[in-house]
């Protein structure tokens, strides 16, 4: 009896191209990934540019099956990451600017206060927004950045420290409860728990408002799946707030706990464009400050214009520092 012939590459490795296939089609229709099930879209979302990492593996699987038709399935991946990233990878700064702002969560278990209230310092930002600031770290930081920065105001736990005059200072209510149609419903928020504030700094050039924003944090559960229901609650506000903001330039800065990808952010990047992608260096992740896999640290701006974005070193913080030079 003759031996069975084996099949030829074209035939072998169907399921290494499907999978190829199905990963093609995920990058580019990522939001129509339905979040009924533990909110997985956004998860997806949340770490879309990684799914990249999947093309190598199964390229390798190709090569190991001699699997032609896996080798050109691959092709759908390659083509959509790199549209979606690939302009990532490239190094969009310019020179000039007339302003640079940092925004960090200093994390309110930091050991080192008075080093990152230093390191912030030597940055030579003009304006320093600080999130997660403990009780008792407070006037840490407003004792080590009273020289650089003349102006601050910190409401609740988060502040805006600036070199420039500071003027219609207020909390910024992102803890409400938005409704179908639109409405909200504030929640009772103790001011020491105030989560977003919004300034008006005094430029060369005019006014420019400035929004810090810690938005809640998510959690992964394997029993109730990505937990962001206070994150997209809080995201919904503060959209709100950007969308009845009557300067035309504005900053908006903070630890969104999301990465702009993420569908529950739709509101504000209609409005804003992200810094990072329009003048950063490479994927800018800021979390885990250990080894950063993804930026939920943001800077978004209207009205001025990005000219450099880049990650400052960690700090002793569980997040790394983002920093921005705008032009007008």
């Amino acid at each position: 009896m003759g031996s069975l012939s084996r099949p030829g590459p074209w035939k072998r490795g169907r399921v290494l191209a499907a999978s190829a296939l199905l990963l093609g089609l995920l990058l580019p229709l990522h939001a129509q990934i339905p979040n009924r099930i533990g909110n997985i879209g956004s998860l997806v979302e949340t770490f879309l540019p990684w799914f990249g990492v999947f093309v190598p593996v199964l390229l390798a699987a190709a090569l190991w099956r001699r699997s032609a038709v896996a080798v050109v399935a691959l092709l759908l991946p390659v083509v959509t990451w790199v549209s979606l990233f690939g302009g990532l990878l490239t190094d969009r700064s310019r020179p000039g600017g007339d302003l640079t702002v940092v925004s960090h969560n200093v994390d309110a278990d930091n050991p080192d206060p008075t080093g990152t209230a230093r390191d912030l310092a030597a940055s030579g930002a003009s304006l320093l927004a600080l999130e997660e600031i403990a009780t008792q770290a407070k006037p840490v930081y407003e004792k080590e950045l009273a020289t650089a920065y003349p102006y601050h105001s910190v409401q609740g736990t988060v502040g805006l420290w600036s070199k420039l005059p500071l003027s219609d200072i207020r909390p910024v209510d992102i803890a409400q409860d938005v409704g179908p149609l639109g409405e909200s419903k504030p929640v009772a928020v103790e001011p020491a728990d105030n989560r977003a504030l919004r300034a008006t700094v005094a430029t060369d050039h005019g006014p420019l408002a400035v929004y810090v924003a810690h938005l809640g944090s998510v959690r992964v559960n394997p029993r109730g799946g990505y937990g962001t229901e206070t994150r997209n609650r809080n995201a919904e506000a503060l959209a709100k707030a950007v969308a009845t903001e009557q300067n035309k330039r504005m900053v908006l800065v903070g630890d969104m706990n999301g990465t702009m990808d993420d569908r529950a952010f739709d509101g504000i990047t209609s409005r804003l464009r992200s810094a990072q992608d329009a003048a950063g260096n490479g994927f800018g992740f800021s979390w885990p400050a250990k080894f950063p896999m993804v930026r939920i640290d943001q800077i978004l701006t209207r009205g001025v214009e990005p000219r450099s974005s880049w990650v400052l070193p960690a700090s002793g913080s569980d997040h790394r520092p983002v920093a921005v030079r705008v032009g007008w």
